[in-house]
């Protein structure tokens, strides 16, 4: 009876040291986004472009932009589309990076685009996000793709810290939600535009700053 007792109270205590040590224990996970919207406005391209613009620039650190000279005289029937490409893929830097447990060295590209962003926000010691956005013009308006990679921290000595910011201003996903969000929205509140939500990974989540994208 007793060594049952003796066992029992290692099992337990063990346990208890597993949870206190993967509470200690700092992670790093890397995380994927992307949005794409279908944006119906009479505007033309530069003025839904800065739109895009102003909207980006509420949350980033950083951002590079271009507004190519487009491939046509006349807008195509369908938009573009993002692709995502690897160009490390097959080097050793790319196995590294999959070793890891990162999501890998992927670039989203905006080929046809008439409108691109590179952004970064940077928040240390919490998360690093780089978002690419494309605006893609066609007959019946514009589409807006946004592709995003962050890395963000978990557990350790800082989490308590991390938690009670994120409590104040939202965690990673949610910044990175309201990133992308705040570009659709600015758009329609400059150009009255009616935005639609057309596909996405992962499903969407409600946040407290979405305005009413549908």
């Amino acid at each position: 009876m007793k060594k049952t007792l003796v066992v029992a109270g290692m099992c337990a205590a063990l346990a208890g040291c597993g949870g206190v040590n993967n509470a200690l224990l700092e992670k790093n996970k890397s995380v994927e986004y992307y949005r794409i919207f279908d944006i119906k406005t009479d505007s033309d391209r530069y003025t839904v472009a800065e739109a895009a613009s102003d909207g980006l620039g509420k949350n980033v650190n950083s951002a590079t932009e271009a507004t190519p000279i487009p491939n046509f005289s006349e807008p195509p029937k369908k938009p573009g589309r993002f692709t995502l490409a690897n160009p490390f893929k097959g080097s050793q830097l790319a196995a590294l990076a999959g070793a890891t447990g990162s999501v890998g060295m992927k670039v989203a590209t905006c080929e046809g685009a008439v409108w691109t962003a590179k952004a970064v926000r940077d928040i240390s010691g919490q998360s690093n996000l780089n978002l690419t956005a494309c605006l893609w013009q066609y007959q019946d308006g514009y589409h807006l793709d946004t592709y995003a990679t962050f890395n963000k921290k978990e557990g350790g000595l800082m989490q308590i810290s991390r938690d009670m910011a994120s409590a104040m201003v939202g965690t990673p996903e949610e910044w990175t939600e309201k990133t992308i969000l705040d570009i659709a929205n600015q758009i329609k509140e400059e150009t009255g535009a009616k935005i639609t939500y057309l596909e996405g990974y992962p499903k969407m989540a409600d946040t407290p700053w979405v305005d009413d994208v549908d």
